[in-house]
């Protein structure tokens, strides 16, 4: 086996926490761990670098992070918490004068095409040569595994609300973010999971989400060693919640890692 690392680059819902207009406790707290930019995940194999969703804080979790290279960016779907920071993606293309493959379900991929369309459109300049100053990627539409850097990466169909969405497997973890639903067809995928990093927004029941008790429910039906809470509301104060939550499971904070196995 080959160790890994999880790093939550966002842990937080769509609006962030400290919320635009909010005066609540969680939002003018000073803990760092009540700090949630928009949810992404970073997993770290040797020299490979795979990020998970790109959303609206990209480029200050990447700073934040030191990333300077990407192998790879798999996306969970299209809304704009999750996608509309692609475009910082030029940061690094003009960097590395390297594209970056770009994996999706078919119908998400089709969304990120039409939004960012100009990523087709100006990708080569005059004279036939790749434009970096865009972002260089290669799109890959997917529903069967596969492989980045030899990694294997197996798509997990989900459900946000009537939204179907995609998880990631990576070795001994799982991705299961802005979910309210996983079918039966795809709890065979999480066979073997030791760590899985749950959609868990908030204490109250929310359409589209898994709260804390069935995110929760999810972890101990999955058989995981340990779960992980993440896209969290100003509902959740740290010190307050994490003993709350049941043994097993951490609440999320951006910046916060963990290692497990490939």
């Amino acid at each position: 086996m080959t160790q890994a690392t999880f790093t939550f680059m966002g842990s937080g819902t769509s609006r962030g926490v400290p919320m635009l207009c909010c005066d609540c406790e969680v939002c003018n707290s000073t803990d760092p761990r009540d700090r949630h930019t928009r949810s992404s995940g970073l997993v770290t194999i040797g020299k490979t670098q795979i990020l998970i969703d790109c959303g609206f804080d990209l480029r200050t979790q990447l700073l934040r992070e030191h990333v300077t290279r990407l192998d790879a960016i798999l996306l969970t779907h299209s809304h704009c918490d999750h996608l509309d920071g692609l475009d910082d993606i030029q940061g690094l293309t003009v960097h590395n004068h390297e594209e970056i493959p770009f994996y999706a379900s078919p119908s998400v991929l089709e969304m990120v095409r039409q939004r960012f369309g100009y990523i087709d459109q100006l990708k080569y300049l005059p004279d036939g040569t790749l434009r970096w100053s865009i972002p260089q990627l290669t799109y890959h539409a997917v529903t069967e595994p596969f492989q980045v850097n030899g990694i294997a990466i197996t798509p997990l169909p989900l459900f946000h609300g009537r939204t179907a969405t995609y998880g990631y497997r990576i070795g001994k973890l799982a991705y299961v973010c802005d979910c309210s639903r996983i079918p039966e067809e795809t709890y065979p995928l999480l066979e073997g999971v030791t760590d899985v990093v749950l959609d868990a927004l908030r204490w109250k029941a929310h359409p589209t989400h898994f709260n804390i008790m069935q995110a929760e429910a999810e972890f101990r039906k999955i058989g995981a060693r340990r779960g992980w809470l993440t896209h969290l509301t100003h509902n959740i104060l740290y010190e307050r919640d994490q003993h709350n939550v049941c043994e097993g499971c951490t609440l999320a904070y951006d910046g916060l890692r963990f290692d497990f196995e490939v």
